[in-house]
C-alpha cells in the first residue's frame, strides 16, 4: 500500500474481505455462496456512489484467490477508458489468456460501466460470450438504465442501497477511535445527514473535519463550506414572520461571512423546506415556496446576481407570511 493510500482513511479502512463489509448483508451472503462453489456468473453491481460496489468486488476476488488476487484480476474505470478500443485491446488480451493452474477463472472489474459508449458495450457483450470459460466480468454502475439490455441479461444483478444511519455512524466511531480523533455524537450525525448513506464521502468528511481538532457540527459544516441547518431555518422563520430586515441580515451573513454562493443557499433552503418538521407551515405554502426557490435557482444558473435574487426570495416569503399569518416557529 502506498503512503498516499495509507494516509487516506477510505483506503486504510477499506474492508479486505467480505466478512469485514459493513451493511449490504444480503448481497454479501449471496456472493459467499459463489466463493464456496468456486464458480460464479458475470455480475452487475448497481447503486448510488459510496455504497460499496467497488469495495465488495475487491473483497470478492480477494476471498476467491487469496493475497495474490492481483495476478488474476484486472480493474478498469470505464469513465477514463470508455471506448471500444479498450474492449478490443486491454480487456480481450487479459480475457483470452488462460488462468493459472488451479484457478477456475480470472476476473475483470469494469467500474462505472454506465459511462461506456454504446459501441463499447456492444463489443463487451460479445467478449463476455467468447471468454466465459476463462474470465468472469464484474460491472459496477450508478445508473442501471445506461447499461444496455443484452449486458443486463447476461449478468446476475445486485442492487446496492445507501447504508443505514446506524451502520455509517458505527463505522465512523470505530475509525475515530482508531485514529484517536475527538468527536461528539452530533458531529457524526451531521456527517450522515449530509452524505445520506455514502460511506466513502462520510469517511472523507470525517478525516477532513478531524483537522479542526474535534469532529463537531461546526467543523463538519466548515469543511463543507455550508451553513448550519439552524441558521438557514432561522432565516426562513424570520422571513415568514414578516421580519424582512432580520432575514436580510442573516442572508448577508451567509453570503459575506460564510462566503456561500447563492445556489448553495437556495439548495439548503430547499432541503429545510422539504425535510424539516420544525418549519411549521401549511402544505400549500411549501408548494409556493418551492416554486419561488426553483425560479430563483434558474435565474442564478443563468447568471443573475446572488444578493438580489435571494433578497427577492425572502421578500416574497415575508409577503406570504403576512398574507397567511402563520407565525412560523422560532
Amino acid at each position: 500500500m502506498s503512503v498516499l493510500e495509507e494516509a487516506l482513511w477510505t483506503e486504510k479502512y477499506r474492508p479486505r474481505t467480505l466478512n469485514d463489509v459493513v451493511n449490504q448483508k444480503e448481497i454479501v451472503e449471496r456472493l459467499k455462496k459463489f466463493i464456496s462453489e468456486k464458480n460464479m456468473p458475470h455480475l452487475l453491481f448497481a447503486g448510488s456512489p459510496g455504497t460499496g460496489k467497488t469495495t465488495i468486488a475487491l473483497a470478492l476476488v480477494h476471498d476467491l484467490f487469496g493475497e495474490n488476487f492481483r495476478d488474476y484480476f484486472l480493474e478498469l474505470n470505464a469513465s477514463d477508458e470508455r471506448g471500444i478500443d479498450v474492449i478490443r485491446n486491454k480487456v480481450k488480451d487479459f480475457a483470452r489468456a488462460l488462468p493459472g493452474k488451479g484457478v477456475p477463472f480470472k476476473v475483470i472489474l469494469l467500474d462505472e460501466a454506465d459511462n461506456m459508449t454504446s459501441d463499447a458495450q456492444q463489443a463487451l457483450r460479445r467478449t463476455m460470450e467468447l471468454f466465459t470459460s476463462t474470465t468472469r466480468f464484474i460491472l459496477a454502475c450508478n445508473y442501471l438504465s445506461k447499461v444496455i439490455e443484452p449486458i443486463q441479461s447476461r449478468t446476475a444483478l445486485f442492487r446496492f442501497y445507501p447504508l443505514k444511519k446506524e451502520d455509517v455512524v458505527a463505522r465512523l466511531e470505530f475509525i475515530a477511535k482508531q485514529e484517536k480523533v475527538s468527536y461528539d455524537q452530533d458531529g457524526l450525525d451531521a456527517i450522515y445527514d449530509v452524505t445520506m448513506g455514502d460511506m466513502r464521502k462520510s469517511i472523507n468528511l470525517l478525516q477532513a473535519s478531524s483537522a479542526y481538532g474535534k469532529v463537531s457540527v461546526e467543523s463538519v459544516y466548515k469543511v463543507l463550506g455550508l451553513a448550519k441547518p439552524k441558521e438557514i431555518l432561522e432565516m426562513l422563520n424570520a422571513s415568514l414572520q414578516g421580519d424582512f430586515n432580520t432575514a436580510r441580515s442573516k442572508l448577508r451573513e451567509l453570503l459575506v461571512t460564510y462566503g456561500l454562493s447563492g445556489e448553495d443557499i437556495i439548495k439548503q433552503m430547499h432541503k429545510e423546506l422539504v425535510g424539516n418538521n420544525l418549519l411549521k407551515i401549511p402544505e400549500e405554502l411549501r408548494v409556493i415556496i418551492a416554486d419561488y426557490l426553483g425560479e430563483a435557482e434558474f435565474r442564478l444558473v443563468e447568471g443573475a446576481d446572488d444578493d438580489i435574487q435571494l433578497s427577492a426570495v425572502i421578500a416574497k416569503l415575508a409577503i406570504l407570511g403576512n398574507k397567511y399569518d402563520i407565525g412560523a416557529t422560532k
